[in-house]
């Protein structure tokens, strides 16, 4: 084989499936160290917040998909946003109130880098869409006059293709790096679902250039997104304050508030729990699994809440269609 060279994917395949390096049958998710007496009690809180964005999220994308008026890219992104969170919650949650209320806590090897390809995966697209969300609403209020031009449908459907691409590219060489690792260790996971460092800790072989990948990839996913999506609401907000009339002014606030919200709520919990977990030793752990479960599930909960009281086009949608579901059940 030349310098330079693949082997051919069956070759890959093969390789892996016989791959000697010791790895455990199962890992052994705990739940939240030291609070196992306040499981029942966090599960409660879990459930309601699960409930509360499985239903608000799934309000919004069925909105969007039946109001003909709500077919633009601003709602069209949002309705992606609320599809990704639905889908991140189905990752975390159940496994999460199973291991509260059962001590269900083992998942296989294959199982738990399954779970963190997904659990990562996801929360970058999150990121990455509201990226695009920035994007959509800098060219409606910095160039309406080629917002239609711009945003089509075919480039719509080039950045949808371009998110996906971007998670994929960048979680699946982390799983890679996991898998290469001999694992002699304990198989428990202090946490409530399977993570990429939680993983690599376990292993009895070098983990820095685990380290180093995940954090120059968070770096150039998240820590990007959120240099951009700042940028993009500086100059938002430049042009919205050089608006002559008051009133333009004020809709250009209005329709950017529950994306400010959402961004802020997004990053600042992300952010937090990330530095926390790197440069807070002194933190106890409870503390930093309580952080990374409210960074992933806070959002999904809040987004539909927030978009429903700062944007009057999906409240009024939501709340009709709340209304005539009502009807129906009352005749």
């Amino acid at each position: 084989m030349g310098f330079g060279a693949y082997p051919p994917l069956h070759m890959a395949a093969e390789a892996l499936a016989n791959d000697s390096r010791p790895r455990p049958a199962f890992f052994l998710l705990t739940g939240i160290p030291g609070l196992e007496a306040l499981h029942g009690w966090l599960s409660l809180l879990f459930s309601a917040m699960f409930l509360v964005a499985f239903l608000g999220n799934s309000a919004v994308v069925l909105v969007v998909a039946t109001e003909p008026g709500l077919q633009q890219p601003m709602y069209l992104f949002l309705a992606l946003l609320a599809l990704n969170d639905i889908a991140l919650c189905f990752v975390i949650v159940p496994k999460m109130l199973a291991i509260f209320w059962w001590g269900a806590g083992a998942i296989s090897f294959q199982g738990c880098l399954t779970q963190m390809f997904f659990v990562h995966a996801f929360f970058l697209s999150e990121s990455a869409i509201l990226l695009a969300m920035a994007f959509d609403r800098y060219v409606a209020i910095c160039q309406p006059l080629r917002y239609t031009a711009i945003l089509t449908r075919a480039a719509m459907g080039k950045m949808g293709g371009g998110l996906v691409a971007r998670s994929v590219c960048a979680v699946t060489p982390g799983v890679f790096l996991l898998w290469r690792l001999p694992y002699c260790r304990t198989n428990l996971i202090r946490h409530t679902y399977c993570e990429n460092m939680g993983i690599a800790k376990l292993a009895c072989a070098d983990i820095t250039l685990n380290s180093a990948y995940g954090l120059t990839a968070a770096f150039l996913t998240t820590g990007l997104d959120a240099i951009f999506i700042a940028a993009s609401y500086a100059l938002i907000l430049r042009a919205v304050l050089r608006l002559s009339s008051q009133d333009a002014r004020f809709k250009a606030f209005g329709t950017c508030g529950a994306h400010v919200c959402v961004f802020a709520v997004f990053y600042t919990l992300a952010f937090f729990s990330f530095f926390t977990h790197r440069f807070g030793p002194r933190v106890p752990h409870h503390v930093h699994i309580l952080l990374a479960n409210l960074y992933l599930l806070v959002p999904p909960t809040l987004n539909p809440i927030v978009y429903g009281v700062k944007t009057k086009e999906i409240r009024v949608r939501v709340l009709g269609l709340f209304c005539q579901k009502g009807a129906e059940l009352s005749v």
